[in-house]
């Protein structure tokens, strides 16, 4: 089953990070968080990606034609030859995918159709956000619903902490990261059928806009409701805040349950 990565915005709100690079190549910890994404699904065994590329695409395809080498053993004579002793690898097959510096959301996912077959359940994600979400569950979930989209619902932690309060202002309770009291929200971590596609209009239309609407219209769009983890990365705040998870090895998206083991680098001497 294929992934779809939408890595193609601007990523203005993270200009300290983003003037340079594209948003999914901000690194957490020593990986890009997309790489951090692709491991999530791969632990799960979903290892076809197709990477909508969009603002600096190059720079992703440069990390990912030169990954083998960066995490190789190589020698090099006085000649330039070049020879590598041990290299590691990922299982992963990739497509980087052009789709445009000034595409949509939503028109990146309609360029990418030529790589999906007719009627293709895919996931779709965007590159610049980290869950637990258990992507079997999720996927049992929109099976079992038989609509054309299931979205992850989630519950974000507000920026600030919670006071309580008497009624003569003593504070009775402090919470540093209540859990939000609003409405659920859209994480991401999609599973979709490749007829959404069709409630595409045009290669300017946001996903979230026109064509989400569409399909809640037509009673085709499910939300799978997540309890656990998720961080969002549009701040400099927030990439601190997913910074200092990996940096203090408490990454809910890295832990995982005792049925499942994250996949190693494997090993090709």
């Amino acid at each position: 089953m294929k992934v779809v990565l939408l890595a193609g915005g601007l990523g203005s709100r993270l200009a300290e990070e983003t003037k340079i690079k594209p948003k999914p190549m901000v690194k957490i910890g020593e990986k890009p968080i997309i790489e951090h994404i692709m491991r999530w699904y791969m632990s799960f065994g979903y290892c076809e990606f197709i990477i909508c590329l969009g603002y600096k695409g190059s720079q992703i395809i440069d990390y990912f034609k030169n990954y083998h080498l960066r995490n190789s053993t190589i020698t090099i004579d006085n000649n330039g030859k070049l020879e590598t002793l041990e290299h590691k690898v990922q299982p992963w097959k990739i497509i980087l995918a052009q789709t445009g510096i000034k595409t949509q959301t939503a028109g990146r996912i309609k360029k990418i159709r030529k790589f999906l077959k007719k009627d293709e359940n895919f996931f779709m994600t965007y590159g610049d956000g980290l869950s637990d979400v258990n992507l079997n569950k999720l996927f049992r979930f929109h099976n079992k619903n038989k609509k054309l989209a299931t979205l992850t619902a989630v519950k974000p932690l507000p920026r600030f902490g919670a006071l309580k309060l008497n009624a003569f202002n003593n504070v009775t309770d402090f919470n540093e990261k209540p859990i939000s009291e609003g409405g659920w929200i859209n994480g991401g971590f999609f599973v979709l059928s490749e007829k959404v596609i069709d409630y595409i209009k045009s290669y300017d239309e946001a996903w979230e806009h026109g064509p989400l609407k569409r399909l809640v219209n037509k009673d085709q769009l499910m939300a799978y409701k997540h309890n656990g983890f998720w961080q969002p990365m549009d701040t400099l705040r927030e990439k601190n805040i997913l910074c200092e998870l990996w940096k203090n090895n408490s990454a809910p998206w890295k832990a995982i349950n005792n049925k499942r083991k994250i996949i190693p680098f494997r090993k090709v001497i």
